[in-house]
Formats: structure tokens, sequence, C-alpha cells
């Protein structure tokens, strides 16, 4: 869920709940598309929007964003999972500027992400906004409570950043320039409470975020610098053995299964130390493996060795093997 956002949680539901019942005119054929990769779907609704041209615009958007979650493995998580996209005026998004006001993923029955696009937002502007993808990538874990709220706002917003590289809509440098700015806001959240207690009464929101993202990135490195592994690889057999749309997965339960999956102890062994920690972990130790040093408020990158590589490798796309990739319903490769 995009956090912080100046539009009112319960105006944010009672639209959600909207848009999952629909309205009772049939919406016109272009309203609607499913995007295919492999035996995946996600179905693509633009509800309420009378301009052609426009409902053709936020469906070439979404497609994009959805290319950019297939980054992580080339499939979609979940088997079917739909999309609705909603517009909002000004006076909805109660001032907020932002080009995509307000996101959910819902787990009612199937698993639904929603979109709340200002209606004056340009194709330029939603491109450049990360709601969707992070929305999107909440479809890679199963729901995980309010203890979890850490973990998969924390693996939305590590993902957010990095498959967006990854598809080229940021470079990488400036993927790590936004971890690094998002790890910033998590450092000033001060009350000194464990982070489970943050996560489990909506608090400390950006310290949950980020110092969930800062998990996900030490898991991520340890896999590949260690292992042979990532959290990619780790999370599509999850997706493939594991992984449902609906129900609740306890935290530790979920982490355990990745240690299964992987053949290590990366999740569990950092979940005990993050669980009760009382200010932002540090992420010295993985930018030394990354080759990435602070220089006043900037990044600077290394270029060489095995530290470069490694950074390189995180948001480098995935390479589909012939056959695999996105389609649209029609079979024409987007």
């Amino acid at each position: 869920m995009r956090p912080s956002r100046s539009m009112r949680i319960a105006a944010g539901l009672a639209l959600a709940g909207a848009a999952v019942v629909g309205v009772a005119q049939a919406p016109a054929p272009d309203a609607e598309r499913t995007l295919r990769a492999g035996d995946t779907e996600l179905r693509v609704s633009v509800i309420g929007v009378d301009d052609a041209r426009r409902r053709r615009q936020l469906q070439d958007w979404l497609a994009e964003v959805a290319h950019a979650q297939l980054t992580a493995f080339g499939r979609y998580p979940l088997h079917s999972a739909r999309v609705r996209i909603e517009q909002v005026d000004r006076e909805e998004a109660r001032g907020d500027e932002s080009p995509v006001p307000w996101g959910q993923t819902l787990r009612r029955g199937d698993a639904a992400v929603l979109l709340f696009v200002r209606d004056d937002a340009s194709l330029v502007e939603l491109r450049a906004d990360w709601t969707a993808i992070h929305e999107l990538s909440h479809l890679f874990h199963p729901y995980l409570g309010r203890d979890g709220r850490w973990l998969s706002e924390g693996l939305a917003s590590y993902y957010q950043n990095v498959l967006r590289a990854r598809a080229g809509l940021l470079s990488p440098e400036r993927a790590w320039e936004l971890l690094e700015a998002g790890f910033g806001r998590g450092r000033r959240e001060s009350s000194g409470a464990p982070l489970i207690e943050l996560s489990r009464e909506h608090e400390g929101t950006m310290r949950v975020y980020w110092a969930g993202a800062a998990f996900w990135l030490q898991a991520d490195v340890a896999l590949r610098r260690d292992h042979a592994s990532s959290l990619d690889a780790v999370l599509s057999q999850y997706s493939a053995c594991c992984l449902r749309g609906t129900g609740e997965v306890a935290p530790a339960e979920f982490l355990s299964e990745l240690d299964r999956l992987s053949g290590t102890t990366v999740f569990s062994a950092n979940y005990a130390r993050f669980v009760q920690s009382r200010e932002f972990p540090s992420v010295d130790g993985v930018y030394r493996d990354l080759g990435i040093t602070r220089r006043g408020d900037a990044l600077v990158f290394g270029d060489e060795g095995r530290a470069a590589a490694l950074r390189r490798a995180i948001t480098a796309p995935f390479t589909a093997t012939a056959g695999e990739g996105m389609k649209s319903a029609a079979g024409t490769p987007r």
C-alpha cells in the first residue's frame, strides 16, 4: 500500500469497494486486457473512463509496469490476478499531487491490485511513478498480517526500485539512490520502539517500510554472494510450490519456507535480528559488498571487481528463454 498519502484511508476503502463490485454498465471492449506470461496472467480493467485514447494510454502504461514485474523471474507470481484502474480528480485526491494518489492490494476471493490514477496525470508522470510496481510487487508474497507488515511493505519498497531499473524505467544508479533516500527516511524514525511493534500498530511508517527493504536487500546480497542464488530465484520457487493469492501465512512460516527452498538460514537469521530492533539497521556492510560508498549526501559506485559485478547483477533484467515472455491476450509480444 502506498504510504503517507493525504488521501484518507476511509475514502480509499470506499473507492476500492466500488471498484471490486464494479459497475452495472458493460465496459468498453478496450477497457479489458489480459497480459500473459507462460501460464500466468494479469487481467487488467480500466473502470469508468469514457475516452478511448485515455483507456489505451492507461492500459499501455500498466503493461509497461507489468513488464517490469516480469524481470524478477519471467512470469507473474500468481496463476491469475486482477488489476483495476480507476481515475480520480484532484478534489477526490484531497490535494495529493502524485500521479497515482492511492493504491492497494486486496486478497478477498482472489488477488486484486487497485490503482487510483489522477485524471489529469500525463503518461510521462505515470511512467515516473512507483506506486503501480509497488502494488504489483505485493503479489510476490502471501498476506503476512500485521506482524509481517514490515516484511511485505519492505519487499514492495525494495522491488519498486530494483524492478524499474531492470526494465529501463530508472538507471541502476538512480535505483540505488532512491533506496538510500528511503533508508534515510527510515533512519529519521526515532521512537525506539521494536520494529514488530511499529508493524502491528501501523506506526513508524518510514522505518517499517525501509527497514523491511533493508532486510530483503541484505538477504538478496547474501544469497548472491554466498549461495549462488538470489531473492528472485527463491521467490520463483515459492511461487511455484506454495504461493496462494488469498489466505494468511505467519511471517516466521513464510521465511522458514524460503530458508528451506534456498537451503540456507539467510531469511530466519535476519528475521531474528530485525524483528526486535529498536533502530534502523546499518546497511554499511551490504554497501561494501556492492561497491557503494557514501560521499557526503551522494553515493559513489565502484566500477571493478566482484562487488561491482554483484551490484550490477541485482539490476540486470531476467532473460527469458525461447517461448517465454509477456504477451497480450491476442498473443502479441509487448
